[in-house]
Protein backbone atom coordinates (compact mmCIF):
# COMPACT_ATOMS: atom_id res chain seq x y z
CA UNK A 1 0.00 0.00 0.00
CA UNK A 2 1.42 3.50 -0.84
CA UNK A 3 2.95 5.75 2.10
CA UNK A 4 0.78 8.69 3.13
CA UNK A 5 3.50 10.77 1.44
CA UNK A 6 3.03 9.34 -1.92
CA UNK A 7 -0.47 8.71 -1.64
CA UNK A 8 -3.02 10.19 -4.50
CA UNK A 9 -4.11 13.73 -3.84
CA UNK A 10 -5.79 16.43 -6.00
CA UNK A 11 -3.39 18.92 -7.97
CA UNK A 12 -5.58 21.89 -7.48
CA UNK A 13 -5.46 24.78 -9.31
CA UNK A 14 -7.60 26.62 -12.10
CA UNK A 15 -9.86 24.68 -14.53
CA UNK A 16 -9.70 27.86 -16.61
CA UNK A 17 -6.75 27.65 -18.68
CA UNK A 18 -5.54 28.02 -22.35
CA UNK A 19 -5.45 24.10 -22.70
CA UNK A 20 -9.22 23.44 -21.25
CA UNK A 21 -10.55 26.30 -23.43
CA UNK A 22 -9.11 25.34 -26.29
CA UNK A 23 -10.48 21.78 -25.54
CA UNK A 24 -13.65 23.18 -24.85
CA UNK A 25 -14.02 24.92 -28.46
CA UNK A 26 -13.38 21.34 -30.03
CA UNK A 27 -15.54 19.71 -28.15
CA UNK A 28 -18.20 22.08 -29.16
CA UNK A 29 -17.47 21.95 -32.43
CA UNK A 30 -17.99 18.01 -32.50
CA UNK A 31 -21.19 18.58 -30.60
CA UNK A 32 -22.27 20.89 -33.50
CA UNK A 33 -21.58 18.22 -35.82
CA UNK A 34 -22.80 14.92 -33.73
CA UNK A 35 -26.04 17.08 -33.51
CA UNK A 36 -26.63 17.54 -37.57
CA UNK A 37 -25.44 13.94 -38.08
CA UNK A 38 -28.20 11.96 -35.70
CA UNK A 39 -30.88 14.29 -37.41
CA UNK A 40 -30.08 14.29 -40.85
CA UNK A 41 -27.50 10.86 -41.54
CA UNK A 42 -24.14 9.79 -41.77
CA UNK A 43 -23.61 10.95 -45.12
CA UNK A 44 -24.35 14.55 -44.12
CA UNK A 45 -21.31 14.82 -42.51
CA UNK A 46 -18.61 11.86 -43.48
CA UNK A 47 -17.41 10.29 -46.50
CA UNK A 48 -18.33 6.72 -45.79
CA UNK A 49 -19.60 4.60 -48.57
CA UNK A 50 -20.58 1.24 -49.40
CA UNK A 51 -17.29 0.13 -50.26
CA UNK A 52 -15.81 2.24 -47.14
CA UNK A 53 -18.47 1.66 -44.23
CA UNK A 54 -15.78 2.26 -41.58
CA UNK A 55 -14.56 5.33 -41.68
CA UNK A 56 -12.18 7.14 -39.05
CA UNK A 57 -15.09 7.05 -36.40
CA UNK A 58 -14.58 3.15 -36.05
CA UNK A 59 -10.73 2.71 -37.24
CA UNK A 60 -9.07 5.65 -35.16
CA UNK A 61 -12.07 6.61 -32.19
CA UNK A 62 -13.09 3.18 -31.36
CA UNK A 63 -10.48 0.45 -32.66
CA UNK A 64 -7.49 2.94 -32.28
CA UNK A 65 -8.79 5.24 -29.17
CA UNK A 66 -9.61 1.49 -27.64
CA UNK A 67 -6.13 0.90 -28.43
CA UNK A 68 -4.81 3.94 -26.86
CA UNK A 69 -6.83 3.24 -23.69
CA UNK A 70 -4.76 -0.06 -22.25
CA UNK A 71 -2.91 1.90 -20.04
CA UNK A 72 -4.81 0.83 -16.75
CA UNK A 73 -5.05 -2.98 -18.23
CA UNK A 74 -1.56 -3.28 -18.50
CA UNK A 75 -0.25 -1.15 -15.80
CA UNK A 76 -2.90 -3.28 -13.72
CA UNK A 77 -1.63 -6.59 -15.12
CA UNK A 78 1.65 -5.77 -13.87
CA UNK A 79 0.75 -4.67 -10.10
CA UNK A 80 -1.81 -7.27 -9.48
CA UNK A 81 -1.49 -10.76 -11.33
CA UNK A 82 3.01 -9.83 -11.12
CA UNK A 83 2.73 -8.21 -8.29
CA UNK A 84 5.07 -5.63 -9.10
CA UNK A 85 3.95 -3.17 -6.23
CA UNK A 86 6.33 -0.48 -7.16
CA UNK A 87 4.25 0.68 -10.05
CA UNK A 88 1.08 1.11 -7.60
CA UNK A 89 1.09 5.04 -8.13
CA UNK A 90 0.95 4.30 -12.19
CA UNK A 91 -2.21 2.84 -11.82
CA UNK A 92 -4.43 5.48 -10.83
CA UNK A 93 -3.46 8.09 -13.74
CA UNK A 94 -3.47 5.20 -16.44
CA UNK A 95 -7.11 3.91 -15.20
CA UNK A 96 -8.12 7.33 -15.70
CA UNK A 97 -6.89 7.28 -19.19
CA UNK A 98 -8.31 4.13 -19.87
CA UNK A 99 -11.35 5.46 -18.37
CA UNK A 100 -12.24 7.97 -20.90
CA UNK A 101 -10.86 6.33 -23.78
CA UNK A 102 -13.21 3.02 -23.72
CA UNK A 103 -16.15 4.96 -22.61
CA UNK A 104 -15.60 7.56 -25.71
CA UNK A 105 -15.09 4.55 -28.15
CA UNK A 106 -18.41 3.06 -26.61
CA UNK A 107 -20.14 6.19 -27.31
CA UNK A 108 -18.38 6.50 -30.32
CA UNK A 109 -19.57 3.04 -32.14
CA UNK A 110 -23.27 4.31 -31.19
CA UNK A 111 -22.51 7.06 -33.39
CA UNK A 112 -21.82 5.39 -36.24
CA UNK A 113 -24.67 3.24 -36.20
CA UNK A 114 -26.35 3.89 -39.41
CA UNK A 115 -29.99 3.38 -37.19
CA UNK A 116 -28.19 4.77 -33.67
CA UNK A 117 -31.73 4.31 -31.80
CA UNK A 118 -31.52 0.76 -32.26
CA UNK A 119 -28.12 0.51 -29.92
CA UNK A 120 -29.90 -1.29 -27.64
CA UNK A 121 -30.44 -4.45 -29.69
CA UNK A 122 -27.34 -5.22 -28.66
CA UNK A 123 -27.98 -6.18 -25.09
CA UNK A 124 -31.71 -8.02 -26.05
CA UNK A 125 -31.57 -11.81 -26.43
CA UNK A 126 -33.76 -11.94 -29.22
CA UNK A 127 -31.02 -9.76 -31.55
CA UNK A 128 -28.00 -11.61 -29.91
CA UNK A 129 -26.05 -13.57 -32.43
CA UNK A 130 -23.36 -15.45 -30.25
CA UNK A 131 -21.72 -16.35 -33.45
CA UNK A 132 -20.56 -12.76 -33.80
CA UNK A 133 -17.58 -10.92 -33.66
CA UNK A 134 -18.76 -7.83 -33.76
CA UNK A 135 -21.45 -8.49 -30.91
CA UNK A 136 -17.98 -10.42 -28.54
CA UNK A 137 -16.04 -7.19 -29.03
CA UNK A 138 -19.61 -4.90 -27.99
CA UNK A 139 -20.64 -7.11 -25.42
CA UNK A 140 -16.80 -7.06 -24.06
CA UNK A 141 -15.97 -3.22 -24.36
CA UNK A 142 -19.13 -2.67 -22.31
CA UNK A 143 -18.78 -4.89 -19.48
CA UNK A 144 -15.18 -3.17 -19.38
CA UNK A 145 -16.25 0.23 -19.11
CA UNK A 146 -18.77 -0.29 -16.38
CA UNK A 147 -15.76 -2.62 -14.93
CA UNK A 148 -13.62 0.37 -14.94
CA UNK A 149 -16.02 2.88 -13.30
CA UNK A 150 -16.30 0.28 -10.62
CA UNK A 151 -12.25 0.19 -10.46
CA UNK A 152 -12.17 4.02 -10.57
CA UNK A 153 -14.99 4.79 -7.94
CA UNK A 154 -12.42 4.87 -4.97
CA UNK A 155 -11.09 8.44 -6.17
CA UNK A 156 -14.75 9.33 -6.13
CA UNK A 157 -15.40 8.01 -2.68
CA UNK A 158 -11.98 9.56 -1.32
CA UNK A 159 -12.85 12.82 -2.26
CA UNK A 160 -16.40 12.89 -1.11
CA UNK A 161 -14.92 11.35 1.88
CA UNK A 162 -17.02 7.95 2.28
CA UNK A 163 -14.47 6.10 3.57
CA UNK A 164 -17.01 3.52 4.97
CA UNK A 165 -18.03 1.95 1.62
CA UNK A 166 -14.78 2.57 0.23
CA UNK A 167 -13.59 0.04 2.80
CA UNK A 168 -16.87 -2.27 1.41
CA UNK A 169 -15.62 -1.71 -2.13
CA UNK A 170 -12.09 -2.98 -1.67
CA UNK A 171 -13.34 -6.04 -0.31
CA UNK A 172 -14.92 -7.32 -3.49
CA UNK A 173 -12.48 -4.93 -6.02
CA UNK A 174 -10.55 -7.97 -6.74
CA UNK A 175 -13.10 -9.46 -8.91
CA UNK A 176 -13.20 -6.44 -10.77
CA UNK A 177 -9.53 -5.97 -10.86
CA UNK A 178 -9.80 -9.84 -12.65
CA UNK A 179 -12.22 -8.59 -15.00
CA UNK A 180 -10.48 -5.46 -15.92
CA UNK A 181 -7.32 -7.48 -17.06
CA UNK A 182 -9.23 -10.79 -18.93
CA UNK A 183 -12.18 -8.21 -20.54
CA UNK A 184 -9.19 -6.12 -22.46
CA UNK A 185 -7.59 -9.42 -23.96
CA UNK A 186 -10.96 -10.90 -25.19
CA UNK A 187 -11.87 -7.74 -27.36
CA UNK A 188 -8.34 -6.57 -28.04
CA UNK A 189 -7.43 -9.70 -29.51
CA UNK A 190 -11.44 -10.14 -31.22
CA UNK A 191 -10.94 -6.38 -32.89
CA UNK A 192 -7.84 -8.76 -34.94
CA UNK A 193 -10.11 -11.33 -35.68
CA UNK A 194 -12.36 -8.92 -37.39
CA UNK A 195 -9.55 -8.79 -40.29
CA UNK A 196 -9.63 -12.48 -40.20
CA UNK A 197 -13.01 -12.62 -41.15
CA UNK A 198 -12.70 -9.79 -43.92
CA UNK A 199 -10.73 -12.61 -45.89
CA UNK A 200 -8.88 -11.78 -49.63
CA UNK A 201 -10.19 -8.28 -48.68
CA UNK A 202 -7.37 -7.38 -46.77
CA UNK A 203 -3.93 -7.43 -48.26
CA UNK A 204 -1.47 -9.74 -47.49
CA UNK A 205 0.44 -8.13 -45.15
CA UNK A 206 -1.92 -7.65 -43.04
CA UNK A 207 -3.95 -10.41 -43.90
CA UNK A 208 -3.07 -13.10 -41.27
CA UNK A 209 -4.78 -15.95 -38.85
CA UNK A 210 -2.14 -14.43 -36.44
CA UNK A 211 -4.00 -11.01 -36.53
CA UNK A 212 -5.31 -11.72 -33.09
CA UNK A 213 -2.03 -12.25 -31.73
CA UNK A 214 -0.78 -9.00 -33.00
CA UNK A 215 -3.56 -6.75 -31.91
CA UNK A 216 -3.22 -7.89 -28.57
CA UNK A 217 0.48 -7.51 -28.25
CA UNK A 218 0.55 -4.30 -30.28
CA UNK A 219 -2.39 -3.06 -26.89
CA UNK A 220 -0.10 -3.90 -24.72
CA UNK A 221 3.01 -1.87 -25.99
CA UNK A 222 0.27 0.59 -26.87
CA UNK A 223 -0.66 0.59 -23.07
CA UNK A 224 3.03 1.09 -21.84
CA UNK A 225 3.33 3.72 -24.34
CA UNK A 226 0.54 5.84 -23.39
CA UNK A 227 1.82 5.63 -20.02
CA UNK A 228 4.98 7.15 -20.66
CA UNK A 229 2.96 9.68 -22.88
CA UNK A 230 0.89 11.02 -20.15
CA UNK A 231 3.43 10.85 -17.53
CA UNK A 232 6.08 13.17 -19.37
CA UNK A 233 3.19 15.35 -20.23
CA UNK A 234 1.76 15.35 -16.90
CA UNK A 235 4.77 16.16 -14.94
CA UNK A 236 5.26 19.39 -17.66
CA UNK A 237 1.85 20.87 -17.47
CA UNK A 238 1.56 20.32 -13.34
CA UNK A 239 5.46 21.34 -13.02
CA UNK A 240 5.58 18.03 -11.30
CA UNK A 241 9.17 15.92 -11.27
CA UNK A 242 9.00 13.05 -14.11
CA UNK A 243 8.51 9.61 -12.16
CA UNK A 244 11.99 8.07 -13.96
CA UNK A 245 12.30 5.80 -11.18
CA UNK A 246 8.86 4.17 -12.66
CA UNK A 247 8.96 4.97 -16.00
CA UNK A 248 12.72 3.58 -16.71
CA UNK A 249 11.87 0.12 -15.54
CA UNK A 250 8.47 -0.03 -17.29
CA UNK A 251 10.24 0.94 -20.75
CA UNK A 252 11.87 -2.47 -20.44
CA UNK A 253 8.60 -4.49 -20.03
CA UNK A 254 7.89 -2.75 -22.68
CA UNK A 255 10.63 -3.49 -24.74
CA UNK A 256 10.10 -7.02 -24.16
CA UNK A 257 6.27 -7.26 -24.98
CA UNK A 258 7.49 -5.18 -28.01
CA UNK A 259 10.46 -7.70 -28.97
CA UNK A 260 7.76 -10.85 -28.95
CA UNK A 261 5.80 -8.93 -31.41
CA UNK A 262 8.15 -8.36 -33.76
CA UNK A 263 9.30 -11.27 -34.21
CA UNK A 264 5.78 -12.76 -34.46
CA UNK A 265 4.93 -9.48 -37.16
CA UNK A 266 7.96 -9.95 -39.25
CA UNK A 267 8.19 -13.64 -39.05
CA UNK A 268 4.42 -14.01 -39.99
CA UNK A 269 5.05 -12.23 -42.96
CA UNK A 270 8.58 -14.24 -44.19
CA UNK A 271 6.67 -17.61 -43.19
CA UNK A 272 3.65 -16.63 -45.57
CA UNK A 273 5.96 -14.99 -48.60
CA UNK A 274 3.78 -11.57 -48.44
CA UNK A 275 6.85 -9.61 -47.52
CA UNK A 276 8.12 -9.78 -51.15
CA UNK A 277 4.96 -7.14 -51.64
CA UNK A 278 6.76 -5.05 -49.07
CA UNK A 279 9.27 -4.11 -51.35
CA UNK A 280 6.74 -3.56 -54.50
CA UNK A 281 6.11 0.42 -55.13
CA UNK A 282 2.42 0.96 -54.04
CA UNK A 283 1.47 2.87 -51.07
CA UNK A 284 0.76 0.03 -48.94
CA UNK A 285 4.53 -1.32 -49.50
CA UNK A 286 5.29 2.22 -48.29
CA UNK A 287 2.73 2.18 -45.12
CA UNK A 288 4.19 -1.21 -44.21
CA UNK A 289 7.42 0.20 -43.79
CA UNK A 290 6.92 3.26 -41.56
CA UNK A 291 4.60 1.37 -39.72
CA UNK A 292 7.57 -1.10 -38.84
CA UNK A 293 10.05 1.10 -38.37
CA UNK A 294 7.56 3.26 -35.63
CA UNK A 295 8.02 -0.15 -33.71
CA UNK A 296 11.79 -0.69 -34.53
CA UNK A 297 12.80 2.86 -33.36
CA UNK A 298 11.81 2.54 -29.71
CA UNK A 299 14.80 -0.60 -29.47
CA UNK A 300 16.92 1.64 -30.46
CA UNK A 301 16.34 4.42 -28.54
CA UNK A 302 15.89 2.90 -25.57
CA UNK A 303 18.75 -0.07 -25.74
CA UNK A 304 20.52 0.81 -22.96
CA UNK A 305 19.85 1.54 -19.04
CA UNK A 306 20.82 5.24 -19.76
CA UNK A 307 18.86 5.95 -22.43
CA UNK A 308 15.84 4.52 -20.67
CA UNK A 309 16.47 7.44 -17.83
CA UNK A 310 15.88 9.93 -20.23
CA UNK A 311 12.44 11.32 -20.43
CA UNK A 312 12.85 13.02 -24.01
CA UNK A 313 13.91 9.41 -25.02
CA UNK A 314 10.80 7.88 -23.10
CA UNK A 315 8.83 10.54 -24.27
CA UNK A 316 9.37 9.69 -28.08
CA UNK A 317 10.03 6.07 -28.18
CA UNK A 318 6.11 6.20 -26.22
CA UNK A 319 5.34 8.33 -29.04
CA UNK A 320 6.41 6.35 -31.91
CA UNK A 321 5.13 3.14 -30.26
CA UNK A 322 1.62 4.73 -30.21
CA UNK A 323 2.04 5.91 -34.07
CA UNK A 324 3.31 2.77 -34.95
CA UNK A 325 0.15 1.11 -33.05
CA UNK A 326 -2.22 3.45 -35.03
CA UNK A 327 -0.61 2.92 -38.06
CA UNK A 328 -1.03 -1.04 -37.49
CA UNK A 329 -4.87 -0.55 -37.17
CA UNK A 330 -5.11 1.78 -40.23
CA UNK A 331 -3.21 0.02 -42.18
CA UNK A 332 -5.24 -2.84 -41.88
CA UNK A 333 -8.85 -1.11 -41.88
CA UNK A 334 -8.64 1.05 -44.34
CA UNK A 335 -4.91 1.49 -46.66
CA UNK A 336 -4.51 -2.17 -46.69
CA UNK A 337 -8.65 -2.69 -47.29
CA UNK A 338 -9.43 -3.74 -51.07
CA UNK A 339 -12.89 -3.20 -51.52
CA UNK A 340 -12.87 -3.34 -55.29
CA UNK A 341 -12.78 -0.39 -58.43
CA UNK A 342 -15.08 1.99 -57.72
CA UNK A 343 -14.86 3.35 -54.45
CA UNK A 344 -12.66 5.56 -52.73
CA UNK A 345 -12.65 7.07 -49.00
CA UNK A 346 -10.85 9.89 -47.41
CA UNK A 347 -12.18 11.76 -44.25
CA UNK A 348 -14.34 14.87 -44.79
CA UNK A 349 -13.50 17.70 -42.50
CA UNK A 350 -16.84 17.14 -39.86
CA UNK A 351 -15.12 13.78 -39.43
CA UNK A 352 -12.00 14.99 -38.38
CA UNK A 353 -13.04 17.45 -36.02
CA UNK A 354 -15.35 14.67 -34.57
CA UNK A 355 -12.63 12.43 -34.21
CA UNK A 356 -10.26 15.89 -32.55
CA UNK A 357 -13.33 16.44 -30.42
CA UNK A 358 -12.79 12.71 -29.22
CA UNK A 359 -9.32 13.30 -28.03
CA UNK A 360 -10.39 16.91 -26.51
CA UNK A 361 -12.69 15.78 -24.50
CA UNK A 362 -9.89 13.57 -22.75
CA UNK A 363 -7.66 15.48 -22.09
CA UNK A 364 -10.49 18.14 -20.50
CA UNK A 365 -11.68 15.08 -18.77
CA UNK A 366 -8.19 14.32 -17.47
CA UNK A 367 -7.64 17.74 -16.42
CA UNK A 368 -10.88 18.13 -14.48
CA UNK A 369 -10.89 15.00 -12.61
CA UNK A 370 -7.09 14.93 -11.52
CA UNK A 371 -7.18 19.05 -10.63
CA UNK A 372 -10.20 17.97 -8.29
CA UNK A 373 -9.87 14.37 -7.60
CA UNK A 374 -7.05 11.73 -5.68
CA UNK A 375 -5.23 10.69 -8.67
CA UNK A 376 -1.55 11.40 -8.87
CA UNK A 377 0.34 11.13 -6.43
CA UNK A 378 1.10 13.65 -3.88
CA UNK A 379 3.67 16.37 -4.70
CA UNK A 380 3.80 19.96 -4.08
CA UNK A 381 3.81 21.65 -7.45
CA UNK A 382 3.94 25.08 -8.80
CA UNK A 383 0.70 26.07 -10.56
Amino acid sequence: MANHQHAPAPVGGSLITPTTLVAGVLVAIMAAVLLVRLFFGLGSVTNINDGYPWGIWVVVDVIIGSAFACGGFAVAMLVYIFNRGEYHPLVRPALLGSLFGYTLAGAGVIVDLGRWWNFWHIFTPGYINPNSVMFEVAACISLYILVMWIEFSPAFLEKLEKYDAKKKLNKVLFVFIALGTLLPMMHQSSLGTLLVVMGIQIHPLWATPLEPLLYLLTAITMGYAVVLFESCVSALGYRRSIETHLLTPLSKVMLGVLAAYLVVRLGDVVVRGAIVRAFGFSLEALMFWIETACFVAPLVLLSSEEKRRNPAKLFLAGVLLMLGGALLRIDGFLIGYETGDGFKYFPALPELMVTVGMFAIEVLGYIIITRRFPVLPREAATH
